[in-house]
């Protein structure tokens, strides 16, 4: 438990962080599951919209410090590749 005032403060300051970061966790996450969820119906145009969509959403989250950009790099290059083969197929 904080004690001194400073360390109150903190504590406060970092719930509200926190909250912020999950609801912008949980955004991303769901731009993500729609893109896993396009690839899986198949549909190329509709996998290769809401990869289109979750591109911003993730980079959003690099700004704002959610995730590290490589690991937002890393999963968009591993969709963009799923979608291409899906609509190569």
């Amino acid at each position: 438990m904080a004690n001194t005032p400073q360390s109150q403060k903190r504590a406060r300051q970092t719930e509200r962080r926190t909250a912020v970061n999950k609801a912008r966790r949980s955004r991303m996450r769901t731009f993500l599951r729609k893109v896993e969820e396009a690839i899986a119906g198949g549909d190329a145009r509709v996998a290769a919209e809401a990869l289109k969509a979750a591109q911003p959403e993730l980079m959003r989250g690099v700004t704002k410090g959610v995730i590290h950009q490589n690991t937002a790099a890393r999963k968009m290059s591993r969709l963009a590749a799923r979608v291409k083969a899906l609509s190569a197929v």
